[in-house]
């Protein structure tokens, strides 16, 4: 979206919604903040959800982690973990940080090589980026965007598909009119949100009970024909935009993953139609959201 309208106040609003921290969690982050020098040992064991801001210019040890001798220290992708890492003016990062970026969100773990030994940290964080449409800032508006075509299709092409390929959802953040500014709406507090998030959670923990998935996130491939059955009609409707919109096998599987939460959120056992068309309309960025039959 483009300058002002409200991306890094909705990735911050975000942490707000998060369900609190397991016991296990907890530990996991404390122990990352402890190895960091972050930790406070008087306040016993890191509570709330972390919320990791870097700026676009961080270095890649500062991102991933790093350091000389023995002093390898975690960097914010781990003391991200089990919280938010937010990346604001995505496009402005070097390619080189956007790509060190993919085998984190992969593996939800990051090893720093060194000559004297090899160290493994946790790195399993929300990732929220946020970018602007173009280089000015006003693309699709033609009457103030200044970019030439190549120019935009230069700036969207610093992501990488295999780094799109990681990310779940693609939201658009649109210009606010004047009177949305002063309009104090019927709007939904984070607490009312927080709460369709624990229902869906509830959910969850049920439908994994016994196993070692705790989110539709982390459901492994193997078992995406499980959790995320598909009707007769789904199918078909599926196979059929799978071919149109030339979708890898990893971002069919995050879209039954998606869908499978959108299903959870509506109190629904099933997927639905209905379910599977918003989730791929959350992947605007490859211009699936243009395509789909919303």
């Amino acid at each position: 979206g483009p300058p002002g309208s409200g991306k890094s106040s909705l990735a911050k609003a975000m942490a707000g919604i998060l369900p609190p921290m397991t016991r296990e969690e907890a530990i996991v982050t404390s122990k990352v903040w402890s190895v960091s020098g972050k930790g406070e040992s008087s306040y016993g064991l890191v509570r709330h959800r972390p919320f990791r801001a870097p700026h676009h210019s961080a270095s890649i040890a500062a991102l991933i982690g790093g350091g000389s001798g023995e002093n390898i220290l975690p960097g914010e992708v781990s003391l991200a973990t089990n919280g938010i890492l937010f990346l604001d003016e995505f496009c402005e990062a070097p390619k080189s940080i956007m790509e060190a970026l993919r085998g984190p969100m992969e593996d939800r773990k990051v090893t720093v090589a060194r000559a004297n030994g090899t160290f493994t940290y946790p790195a399993q964080f929300v990732l929220v980026a946020a970018m602007n449409p173009c280089q000015c800032g006003y693309y699709p508006d033609l009457s103030r965007c200044q970019c030439t075509q190549a120019q935009i299709d230069r700036y969207f092409g610093r992501i990488s598909q295999p780094l799109l390929d990681r990310i779940d959802m693609c939201v658009e953040a649109p210009r606010l009119h004047f009177s949305e500014i002063h309009s104090t709406g019927d709007n939904e507090a984070s607490a009312q949100i927080k709460d369709r998030v624990m229902s869906a959670l509830t959910i969850q923990q049920e439908r994994f009970a016994g196993t070692d998935i705790a989110y539709n996130s982390r459901i492994p491939a193997k078992d995406i024909a499980r959790y995320c059955h598909l009707g007769e009609k789904e199918e078909r409707y599926m196979e059929t935009m799978y071919q149109k919109l030339s979708l890898t096998a990893r971002t069919y599987h995050k879209l039954l993953r998606v869908a499978r939460t959108i299903a959870d959120l509506d109190g629904k056992e099933a997927i639905t139609l209905s379910h599977l068309n918003e989730c791929l309309c959350y992947r605007s960025m490859d211009g699936t959201a243009w395509k789909c039959g919303a």
